[in-house]
């Protein structure tokens, strides 16, 4: 009777509860072992707007204990990317002033956080020296900037490779003119008159390759640079790299004479036509010179780690093409230089690479030891594991239905983010075998007191022999003797992966199951999280082959007691925006549906999508071969248009530049000429990122949409709505 009458208490998820929920990252342990660092994203309300939110990230400190933590910082405006010193006694972070990021350093023994760098670029990633007298970071600098900055540029000329202007060499269209502009003048006064029409944004001109952004074409490319600091008030920063190409993911050697950085391994081909990437050697002393440490033709070399005596590198490579995800390296390393790499046999896609000492040398002959600490989807989770160097083994020591979304290790102490069914997020720490897990925040307690839905999992053997696998959730609330609508939720990517351990999905598929609908979702071939064989396995088949997997696992799902099988309603985003598209067009079991920032034309999409690379490397090809063509044609959803008889709710964000909105409009307009029951709805501003980081308020626009338009067809008021 207890039990029912607490559980009788809860409450539902409520769609306004994605504003409660608090999400942590940015975890760094103290040099002494004994604190950590995280940050916590929040939504708060905006004070000016009514309705709006604001997405707001503090720094925390734990003393790694439970209920032992406290803000580092407070305000209106966000602080992120805390670092360590390496004595311990302050931390180094980003806040965001003027509207670019600066870095700022906080002593922890008492006085106020002061600002640090007052550059005209923003500033990222801060890392100390290992000396803790200097802070290394990346500023991001435009291509006008670029050719006027003489430190980044010496003596301002343009880039060694073309920029590819029509009817000019050699960039000569980039030196600086004394021409006045002039409409009616010389030719040189009309180009001076164009140039200022695009400087006063009355033009765009655009010659690059990727012309798209995320919300805007960018006719113009920017550069991430590294910088050195000294870690004192009124120090200058001063470059350690120039030229027109960027430097990312740097790494300190332990003697603090330089670092590993990440960059185009063809310094004399246009960055938006090189993608191979190379792992160099950059020295401390600002000399702007760099030593090339991996590189080679076809493959992409990134992720460099040092361990902490400064002599392996552990690292990610991959095929620069094609569809691939990064396997782990290791080499020896003398700090400018690799020899006797090998391959850690690990298929899935690692991440988050980290070193760690597991044993201190003690007396003469002895040697230090490590381990490397890393994270990768699997199976529905995303496990930490861990790698012996020496054996090349590697351990899981995490479970797959729950997820690390972030982690830091310190000898034997493992702290880390966690998502699971009972909880979005919280601080955990454990030992060096991620065992004798404590629960050190508190930060989303307040899901204990909402009645949720735990996902059963269950598998099928597909047509090719490959295992899915996939997740029924009943609704919060199942009466006995009653029915529920189904709903079946697919990923995008194609690529990702969802399961219990997957944060992005909480929220929606709680709330859903809130709703009264059972919720069932898969990872069909293609995703990842499997294998590259099996992500491999939609490759010239993004519609067919994984259409099966999911109605396999709908299908079985139907059959449970609780569901009415004439109330079942299908949804999806992104790349599953084009499977809701492309089942709705092959199957009519569907009462509604909602296709999301979908593709629906592979030939258009090469086009206006900045994902535009998925054509070639999925189908083989582009739109002007023959071949490539028709398998363009059979792999599209509009060539199936006129098959779509299922009520049809296409969304997309107005500034969508991943996937284009002329795919959706393409949609919406064909089926409202065909007069088939479909509704469309753009979203002012919103990107791809629209369910993820996007505008709060739109977000839970989206997810209401979602009900209120199936509830129009599957509801207690559908009144029997069908399409003939």
């Amino acid at each position: 009777m207890a039990a029912t009458f607490a559980q009788s208490a809860k409450q539902k998820v409520t769609v306004t509860d994605l504003t409660r929920i608090k999400q942590v990252g940015g975890i760094r342990i103290a040099p002494d072992g004994q604190r950590a660092l995280y940050a916590v994203t929040t939504i708060e309300p905006n004070p000016d707007q009514k309705e709006e939110y604001d997405y707001k990230t503090h720094i925390y400190l734990t003393g790694l204990k439970p209920g032992d933590t406290k803000a580092l910082t407070r305000g209106t405006e966000s602080a992120r990317q805390a670092v360590w010193s390496p004595d311990g006694k302050q931390i180094a972070f980003v806040r965001t002033v003027k509207g670019k990021g600066q870095i700022f350093v906080m002593p922890l023994d008492g006085g106020e956080a002061y600002q640090l760098t007052n550059g005209k670029y923003g500033v990222s990633g801060p890392a100390w020296s290992p000396d803790g007298k200097r802070i290394a970071f990346t500023a991001n600098v435009s291509m006008a900037e670029m050719l006027n900055d003489s430190l980044l540029n010496p003596g301002k000329r343009g880039p060694v490779w073309s920029l590819e202007k029509p009817g000019f060499v050699n960039n000569d269209f980039v030196k600086e003119s004394k021409a006045k502009p002039n409409p009616d003048g010389t030719l040189a006064e009309i180009r001076a008159y164009l140039n200022k029409d695009v400087e006063d944004k009355k033009a765009k001109v655009i010659n690059r390759l990727n012309l798209q952004g995320e919300s805007t074409t960018e006719p113009d490319m920017s550069f991430q640079h590294l910088y050195v600091v000294d870690a004192r008030e009124g120090a200058q920063p001063k470059p350690l790299t120039r030229g027109f190409k960027s430097f990312q993911a740097s790494d300190w050697l332990p003697s603090g004479q330089g670092l590993v950085a990440v960059t185009d391994r063809d310094s004399l081909k246009h960055p938006d036509r090189e993608q191979d990437n190379a792992i160099v050697y950059i020295p401390a002393d600002g000399s702007g010179r760099y030593t090339l440490v991996l590189g080679e033709a076809g493959k992409s070399y990134y992720a460099p780690e040092i361990s902490p005596d400064g002599r392996q590198l552990a690292f990610l490579t991959s095929p620069a093409q094609g569809v691939n995800f990064g396997q782990i390296g290791l080499a020896a390393f003398t700090g400018t230089a690799v020899s006797g790499m090998q391959l850690v046999t690990f298929d899935r896609a690692a991440g988050n690479l980290t070193w760690t000492e597991t044993a201190s040398p003690k007396g003469k002959k002895a040697v230090a030891t490590y381990a490397i600490y890393f994270t990768a989807p699997s199976n529905g989770g995303y496990p930490l594991y861990r790698l012996d160097p020496g054996t090349k083994q590697v351990t899981q020591l995490t479970d797959v239905n729950t997820g690390v979304s972030n982690f830091d290790v310190a000898g034997s102490t493992v702290v880390f983010a966690k998502t699971e069914v009972v909880n979005p997020s919280e601080l955990y720490v454990a030992d060096a075998a991620g065992k004798n897990q404590v629960k050190l925040s508190s930060h989303n307690d307040w899901v204990a007191q909402r009645t949720l839905s735990f996902p059963e999992k269950r598998t099928y053997k597909n047509s090719i022999g490959q295992t899915v696998e996939y997740w029924i959730m009943k609704p919060a609330v199942v009466e006995a003797g009653k029915k529920y609508p189904l709903l079946l939720n697919m990923h995008g990517g194609p690529t990702a992966m969802w399961g219990p351990g997957e944060p992005s999905m909480w929220h929606e598929f709680q709330y859903f199951c809130s709703q009264g609908y059972g919720v069932v979702y898969a990872n069909p071939r293609g995703s990842g999280g499997y294998g590259l064989n099996f992500q491999r396995a939609n490759v010239k088949d993004w519609g067919t082959g994984p259409t099966e997997d999911v109605l396999a696992a709908a299908t079985d799902a139907a059959k449970e007691a609780w569901v009415d099988t004439s109330r079942q309603v299908i949804t999806g985003g992104s790349y599953a925006g084009y499977l809701t598209a492309w089942i709705v067009a092959h199957d009519n079991r569907f009462k509604a549906a909602f296709a999301q920032r979908g593709v629906y034309d592979l030939t258009t999409f090469m086009g206006e999508g900045n994902a535009w690379r998925l054509v070639p490397n999925y189908f083989g090809g582009y739109p002007w071969e023959a071949e490539a063509q028709k398998v363009l044609d059979a792999n599209s959803p509009y060539t199936f248009v006129e098959n779509i008889k299922t009520p049809l709710l296409i969304k997309h964000g107005e500034n969508d530049l991943r996937t284009g909105v002329i795919q959706s409009e393409m949609m919406y307009k064909s089926l409202k000429i065909l007069g088939r029951p479909v509704e469309y709805v753009r979203m002012p501003g919103a990107t791809h990122e629209l369910s993820r980081s996007g505008n709060v308020r739109q977000r839970i626009d989206r997810m209401l949409r979602i009900y209120e338009f199936f509830e129009r067809y599957i509801g207690p008021d559908a009144q029997g709505l069908t399409q003939k």
